[in-house]
This record gives C-alpha cells, structure tokens and sequence, in this order.
C-alpha cells in the first residue's frame, strides 16, 4: 500500500499543526516550505481538510491555519479514506485489462486495502505526535533549512 503524496502532504501537514500550541496559527506558505513541498499542492490539501473540519483557516492580515479539533478526536484512518481517491488498490480501467471477467486479484487487493485501512482507523493524530518533543526538534531543522533555501 501506498499512499499517494496528496494524502501524506495531508498528513504531514496535520502532524505540524498539532505539534503547536494549543490555537497557534501558522501559514500555508510555512507549512510548504517547512516540507519543501509545492505551495499549489499544500493549498488543495489544506482547503479540503479545512472542508472537511479538521482545519480550521483564517482568511486576513492576521489570518492562518490551525487544528480545528483536537488531535485524539481526528482519526488517521478516516483522514486516508477522506484524502485517497483510489482505495480499491488497482486500476482495472487503464489500460483497459482483459482479465477484469475472470480476475480475483482485484477482490484480494480490496479486502487487503480493508485490513490496511481498518488498521489505521485504529490511530489518532495524538498517536502520531506523542513524540511531540522528537518531532519539535526535527521541525526546528526543518524550519532553519527552510530558510536557508529562501535565503540562498
């Protein structure tokens, strides 16, 4: 199983945000550059999470994005089923496959993307970052190389 980066930016990005103080806000902008990721592809992922109520995002001068629920209330599983489009592990469709009558192997990808994603339902954002000291320090150089980019 592999996640699509679409729902790891998503993750990632709710793993920092529930390492801050409890309401501090930060920026999309941050957030790219801290991961050192395309600013477009963070902003689609946030404003679906911001949708969906796990983001809370405040538009103005003084505007930013934080957690709108807390981290043992958002459920990494229900995250990947909300941020994956493909869940049932394999495209029959392109290209066409001339098995699709016969095939099996679609049914056994499936319940296998079940098992993987009833695991996870088993996990909250708190599970993630109950390490919150470890991931404060990684951050930490994250954000210096951050800057070291923009300044070079």
């Amino acid at each position: 199983m592999k996640l699509t980066t679409y729902t790891d930016f998503g993750l990632r990005a709710l793993m920092y945000l529930a390492t801050l103080p409890r309401g501090e806000l930060t920026s999309v902008a941050r957030v790219s550059a801290l991961y050192d990721v395309s600013r477009n592809h963070m902003v689609k992922v946030i404003n679906q999470l911001a949708r969906e109520g796990y983001i809370h995002a405040l538009r103005g001068k003084n505007g930013g994005i934080r957690l709108a629920k807390e981290p043992k209330d958002i459920n990494v599983g229900r995250v990947i089923r909300l941020l994956e489009h493909n869940l049932r592990g394999i495209d029959c469709g392109s290209p066409a496959c001339q098995l699709v009558p016969a095939c099996r192997l679609r049914n056994a990808l499936g319940q296998a993307m079940e098992a993987f994603l009833q695991v996870m339902e088993g996990y909250t954002l708190a599970d993630l970052v109950g390490n919150r000291d470890e991931l404060m320090t990684i951050f930490s150089h994250l954000e210096a190389e951050s800057l070291r980019r923009s300044a070079g």
